[in-house]
């Protein structure tokens, strides 16, 4: 156990932490993290499904009840896109071309930033000063802004930011009784922009869709941040002697997630964002996912009140457990083993055909206690020898997910009982040309969802269009007609 001084207690205790929670993060850099006990990858007939033969039904039951259900869209959005544009800040620091930078510059006049960017450029400007201009503080500083403030896709009257298509797709399948709720999540410094920028659209999109926007925001919360430790494991310290906390990946956003008041909730990261005429899928396939999720959540409710009132056929109740949420028990099942399988937040995980996009897998997992349940698995969950199980997959996960958050009762459920704080990971990082290691709590849609029930229905790569580097925006994915 480390001794800890007065100094290093008190800022401890800045950030919500306890000396307790700091030596057990300690522990676990000592002891690291157990890789999944993957029992096999989803597929059809095995851990996913395909609803195209009953598209109409359930993008009919979703229209026909989603005015009964308070929807939210939410939107990971925190932290500046600065990997982005890594190959652009290299050739400014080295002067050597490199094929992203001369693509760029081959193209620019494509990029929906163009308009702007040709605004502020010098006369006669260099190449250079193009990508100067474009990425650092004296022009338009894109490489230290969030994508969502990004001009994503440019189209004859207008350019549009990632916030935008946001915006308009959520008008779109996020409606209901004439409201769109939609949260963001942002980094503190970068809450003004994302203020000043919907203040901006929000009116003109509410005059265009009929319709009245609620957004909200949030910063990740600072309790969720996990200390770096050297490489021996003890505490890391800044120059000043301070210890060094760092944000612990996009599972903290679950903490967020916990206080968004709705029913369901509609997940996806702020640059998978399409143009106009690629939204069509997007848009039933949300649908889709939304109807499923409806009619999951109704059979889910009638079984555990039948389990309350003692009316419940255990075996028409364990069949579905097996054949529809895809749970193997390790025992023969009980009404208590029941019910605390049903009583959990719903998920419906969108799934498309692995083309090798760098990120995580449906699989079949069995946990500690032997059950084998659906899970999203992350590359950092997979022990080295076995990663090629990830990229054998048939199916991607593109975080693209519908969920249920309230139980029967109409009370939300606390999503932070449902994390496994097991399948945090660890990383190698450095500050200062110093080397340090870092803890990730459990991803937001893999370990911080691990106790939720979860079914994986396939949908096309057409719903999946993200904007990882910079020339993603000039592909047919990102390029308006």
């Amino acid at each position: 156990m480390t001794n800890f001084s007065t100094s290093d207690i008190q800022q401890i205790e800045s950030h919500g932490l306890t000396i307790d929670t700091i030596n057990k993060q300690l522990t676990d850099f000592q002891n690291g993290f157990p890789y999944s006990n993957i029992v096999s990858a989803c597929i059809i007939g095995n851990g996913a499904f395909n609803y195209d033969d009953q598209m109409d039904k359930y993008i009919d039951i979703y229209n026909h009840d989603c005015n009964k259900y308070r929807i939210v869209k939410f939107v990971p959005a925190s932290g500046a896109a600065t990997r982005m544009f890594k190959d652009l800040f290299e050739y400014l620091s080295t002067g050597q071309m490199n094929k992203t930078t001369q693509t760029v510059l081959d193209n620019i006049e494509q990029f929906a930033f163009w308009d702007d960017l040709k605004k502020i450029l010098p006369d006669a400007a260099t190449d250079t000063d193009k990508i100067k201009y474009l990425v650092t503080e004296i022009g338009l500083d894109y490489g230290n802004k969030p994508k969502g403030l990004l001009q994503f896709h440019k189209y004859q009257n207008e350019s549009r930011t990632a916030i935008a298509e946001h915006l308009i797709e959520g008008a779109l399948y996020a409606r209901a009784n004439d409201t769109v709720r939609i949260h963001f999540t942002v980094s503190p410094e970068h809450m003004n922009g994302f203020q000043e920028l919907l203040d901006n659209l929000v009116p003109t999109y509410e005059t265009k869709f009929g319709i009245k926007y609620e957004i909200s925001m949030s910063t990740q919360k600072k309790h969720t941040d996990t200390i770096a430790v050297n490489m021996d494991n003890t505490p890391f310290r800044n120059e000043d002697g301070t210890l060094l906390f760092r944000p612990a990946g996009h599972g903290a956003l679950i903490a967020n997630l916990n206080d968004i008041d709705a029913d369901i909730v509609f997940i996806k990261n702020i640059d998978n964002v399409c143009p106009d005429h690629m939204r069509a899928d997007t848009v039933t396939y949300k649908k889709l996912i939304g109807g499923i999720l409806i009619d999951i959540k109704n059979k889910i409710f009638k079984y555990l009140h039948a389990l309350d009132s003692g009316t419940a056929d255990i075996n028409e109740i364990s069949k579905f457990v097996q054949d529809t949420l895809n749970i193997t028990l390790h025992s023969t099942p009980t009404t208590d083993t029941l019910y605390a399988i049903l009583n959990r937040p719903i998920r419906i995980c969108g799934i498309i055909k692995n083309t090798g996009a760098p990120g995580g897998g449906p699989f079949l997992v069995r946990d500690a206690s032997g059950l084998i349940s659906p899970q999203i698995v992350e590359p950092g969950q997979i022990a080295p020898e076995k990663i090629s199980i990830l990229h054998d997959g048939e199916y991607f996960s593109p975080t693209d997910i519908a969920c249920y958050i309230r139980d029967y009762r109409g009370c939300k459920f606390n999503l932070i009982e449902h994390v496994d704080e097991t399948a945090g990971f660890i990383s190698t990082k450095s500050k200062n040309g110093r080397d340090l290691r870092a803890m990730e709590r459990p991803g937001l849609w893999n370990g911080a969802m691990a106790k939720w029930n979860t079914i994986f229905v396939t949908t096309p790569g057409t719903t999946f269009t993200p904007a990882k580097t910079i020339i993603d925006l000039i592909t047919p994915d990102h390029l308006a007609k």
